[in-house]
Parts: structure tokens; C-alpha cells; sequence
């Protein structure tokens, strides 16, 4: 090989080591920078902040519901009879004042002939104590003729007589009244949904040994929706709201329905307190019985403090948000966790919190207290919603 060719190959060698060496230098300085970079943001976190504000917030609460007819009555026989005729059946549309069923009683009759002997027979004793008692006061005004003794038994006796002509004739009303209780008639416009008898079969008195009801009428076209709402979710609650609720024969249906009473107390065993909602049922889609699941509005009734969902750590310790205090330090502030807006933000109570301090937007446990940090404020698209 020529003396210069073999000093070019050996420069060439040179620079290429020394090329490498400074490429090897610059690598080197790139990844103690990166590894700086990375332990400072371990240590000193760069963290989005968002200023803590009071607003209200409007959540609402999934529950299961029952349909019940709005008015339920279980028809018995007032007296002791056998049923006569029959003019309904189950599925039956009734009216108000409408026969649903006749019934007799044979020994009713027997009743109200002795009643009206017995009104016949008093006001005849009446007739004849009254007159005794006319003839003693006219031969009394004859001095020494009638003992006075004698006017007072005689106005005694004929007192007594026309009381018991009052007597027969309450008694005549309470078994014409018996024969009224013969005929059952609807209360109100509904539906039989439960008929106990037939015909010619002996009924009596609830309680005298007939544990059924002869017939069970419901109203439909208009129903009651009820509820329990547990303690926690209460004081939102108002008569003015409309909820929504679906019924799993018509799953992509939905009907509505406005809030009319409240108990007022909650239930001792459940702790919950109970609602009523009135249910227009005109074309007969819902039956009472129906389970339903119910979408109840809990509009915040208190201005309280709003921070984003992810701003509140439910640890195994406790359940707090993280601010940022004047030093760039982190500082725990225990909270209380209220309705959440289904939007990603919730309300939030506690002691320790004023309006204007700055709120991690995203803390975790893993931000211990007293770590430093640097915040920067949220963007104003992660800041919407935060307050109303």
C-alpha cells in the first residue's frame, strides 16, 4: 500500500473516532437532561388548577317504582245473604252508582213485617195510655175526684208508650236499610279485577268467616306512581317536579309523570321517605302492580361549592380534594361529597375550603400533602361547567 494512501485511511479513522465520541457526548448530556426533567417532575409536578366557586347543581337519581291503582276497594256483603244475580265480571268497566250485584235474604222480609206489626202495635198502646190520660186530667179538674198520683202514672205510661213507638220505627228504618245493603253498587268508574263468587253461593260481613271480597274494583284511568328516595338524596325533593319512568313490558317508552305528595317523614325501617306521583292511564298502557324504574330530578336548593369530579379522591384513608396554598405547596382539605350533575362536576362541603382557592383539576393520592407543585390554571374548555 502507498505511504499516502495509508495516511488518509488512519485520518479517516481518526475523525470518524472522534465524530463518535462527540456524538456519544451529546447522547449522553440528552439523556441526564431527560432524566433531570423526569425526577423534577416527580418532585415538582406541573399540576391544572381551576379557582374553587359556589354554584348549584341539578342532579338526579335512578329508583324503582310500583304503579298502584288510585283507588282500590274490596266489596264485601253487609249482611248475611246469598247472591241473586251477577251483572259483572272480571275486566269489567264499571260507573259510579252502577249494580254490580243483588243479592237476598228472605228472612229480611220476615224482619220488616215485624217491624211494621210492631210500630202498630205501640202506636195503638199509645192510643190507649194517651186517652186514659185525657180522661184523668178532665175528672181531675173536679176538686177531690182524682188523686194526683194517678195523673202523674197515667202521663208516665203514655210517655213511655210513644217512646216506643220511635223505637219500632227505628228499628223498621235499620231493616229497610238492610234491604238497601242487598244491592252493591260501584263507588267510583273502574275496573273488577276480582270476582269471589257466583251465583246462588252464601256471602256474609268481612270478618264473619268470608276472608275474600266478593268483588275487588281499581281505578286505572288514573294511578299512582310510588317511590322511596333514601335520606341522602331529601332535601332536593319538591312537588313541583316532573320525573320521567319506563316499565319493562315497553322498555323504549317512556312516560311522565308529576310529583304530588310527599310524606314529610322518612320511613323508620328504610330510612327513606315516600312519594306519590299521579299517573294519567287513559289508553290503558300501564296496569297497576307494574314495576318501574323512575328518573327523579334533585335540583341543589343550597349554593354550595363546585369542583370537577375528578378533583374529589375517595381514598382508603379519606375522601378530600388537593389546593395548592401560597407557598406552590399541596394541602389535603378533607370534604363531604354531594350531587353529582352527571356533566362531571360535583358539589363538595367542608370546612376547610373558600372561594378563590386554587383546586387540582386531577388529584390522586399520589400527591401526598405538603408536595410541591406547579400549578397552571385549567384551559377554559376543562374549566366550563364548573359553576352555574
Amino acid at each position: 500500500m502507498p505511504v499516502n494512501l495509508s495516511k488518509a485511511v488512519v485520518a479517516l479513522v481518526a475523525c470518524g473516532l472522534i465524530l463518535s465520541s462527540c456524538g456519544d457526548k451529546k447522547e449522553k448530556e440528552k439523556e441526564d437532561q431527560a432524566a433531570e426533567q423526569q425526577e423534577q417532575a416527580v418532585d415538582n409536578p406541573v399540576v391544572e388548577t381551576v379557582d374553587l366557586q359556589k354554584g348549584k347543581v341539578t342532579s338526579n337519581i335512578q329508583v324503582p317504582g310500583e304503579l298502584q291503582p288510585y283507588q282500590q276497594v274490596d266489596l264485601y256483603a253487609k249482611v248475611a245473604s246469598y247472591v241473586k244475580e251477577l251483572k259483572v265480571d272480571v275486566g269489567s268497566e264499571v260507573h259510579t252508582g252502577q249494580v254490580l250485584m243483588t243479592l237476598e235474604a228472605p228472612e229480611i222480609n220476615s224482619q220488616l213485617a215485624e217491624a211494621k206489626a210492631r210500630i202498630a202495635q205501640q202506636t195503638a198502646a199509645y192510643a190507649a195510655s194517651k186517652s186514659n190520660y185525657d180522661r184523668l186530667v178532665n175528672t181531675a179538674k173536679v176538686p177531690g175526684t182524682i188523686a194526683q198520683n194517678d195523673v202523674d202514672q197515667a202521663a208516665a205510661k203514655k210517655d213511655a208508650d210513644y217512646a216506643n213507638i220511635e223505637a219500632a220505627k227505628s228499628f223498621y228504618k235499620q231493616v229497610s236499610a238492610n234491604l238497601e245493603y242487598l244491592v252493591i253498587r260501584a263507588p267510583f268508574d273502574g275496573v273488577i279485577t276480582a270476582r269471589n263468587v257466583n251465583i246462588g253461593a252464601y256471602v256474609g260481613p268481612s270478618g264473619s268467616g268470608s276472608t275474600l271480597p266478593v268483588l275487588v274494583l281499581q281505578q286505572q284511568s288514573k294511578m299512582r306512581l310510588i317511590v322511596s328516595i333514601p335520606e341522602a338524596y331529601t332535601a332536593g325533593l319538591s312537588n313541583k317536579d316532573e320525573v320521567e319512568f319506563t316499565v319493562r313490558s315497553m322498555p323504549n317508552e317512556t312516560f311522565k309523570a308529576k310529583i304530588v305528595r310527599l310524606a314529610g317523614a322518612l320511613d323508620a325501617r328504610l330510612r327513606s321517605e315516600h312519594l306519590e306521583m299521579d299517573v294519567y292511564n287513559k289508553d290503558k298502557k300501564l296496569l297497576p302492580g307494574m314495576s318501574a324504574e323512575v328518573n327523579v330530578p334533585l335540583p341543589s336548593r343550597d349554593s354550595s361549592f363546585i369542583v370537577p369530579t375528578a378533583a374529589v379522591v375517595k381514598s382508603t384513608e379519606k375522601v378530600f380534594i388537593v389546593t395548592v396554598d401560597s407557598n406552590h405547596h399541596a394541602k389535603w382539605v378533607d370534604v363531604k361529597p354531594g350531587l353529582e350533575d352527571g356533566k362531571g362536576n360535583i358539589e363538595i362541603f367542608g370546612k376547610g375550603i373558600k372561594v378563590g382557592d386554587k383546586v387540582l383539576t386531577k388529584a390522586t393520592d399520589e400527591i401526598r400533602d405538603g408536595m410541591p407543585l406547579r400549578d397552571k390554571p385549567a384551559s377554559k374548555d376543562d374549566d366550563k361547567g364548573t359553576s352555574e
